[in-house]
C-alpha cells in the first residue's frame, strides 16, 4: 500500500521545515541543512524548490514579502503541527528500537560486522 503524501516526511522534507522556523530563502535552507546535519543530508535546488511549492500549496509554509531579497519562506502553524507529528513519530520509532535492543543499544558494537565474520 503506498504511503499517503506527507504521512511521513523524508529527511529533505523534515529538515526544510525545521529550517523554516525562521525566515529563509532557498540558498539559506540548503546551507542550514548541510550545517545542521554536519553534511549528512544535502538538498539540491530541484528537490528544494519542488518541496517549497508543495509546502506552499498545502499551507505548511508561507512566502514573506521581503523587498529586495530572494523569495523568503517561513513555517506556518499548520507546518509546525506537521513537523511536531513527525517528531513524535520518530520518537516512537526510537522507543520501539530501545524496547527491542535495550537502552544502551545505540552504543553497542556493530554486530553486523561481527555477524559477517
Amino acid at each position: 500500500m503506498p504511503r499517503e503524501k506527507f504521512g511521513t516526511l523524508t529527511e529533505p522534507m523534515f529538515y526544510t521545515l525545521l529550517c523554516l522556523r525562521e525566515p529563509c530563502c532557498g540558498a539559506d535552507i540548503m546551507a542550514k541543512v548541510r550545517t545542521l546535519t554536519q553534511g549528512r543530508v544535502g538538498i539540491g535546488p530541484g528537490t528544494l524548490y519542488n518541496l517549497l511549492e508543495e509546502f506552499l500549496s498545502r499551507r505548511y509554509i508561507r512566502e514573506l514579502d521581503v523587498p529586495g531579497r530572494r523569495r523568503v519562506y517561513q513555517l506556518t502553524a499548520e507546518g509546525r503541527r506537521l513537523l511536531d507529528e513527525e517528531y513524535r513519530r520518530l520518537c516512537r520509532l526510537a522507543g520501539d528500537y530501545r524496547q527491542v535492543f535495550g537502552p544502551d543499544a545505540a552504543s553497542a558494537p556493530d554486530t553486523a560486522k561481527e555477524d559477517a565474520l
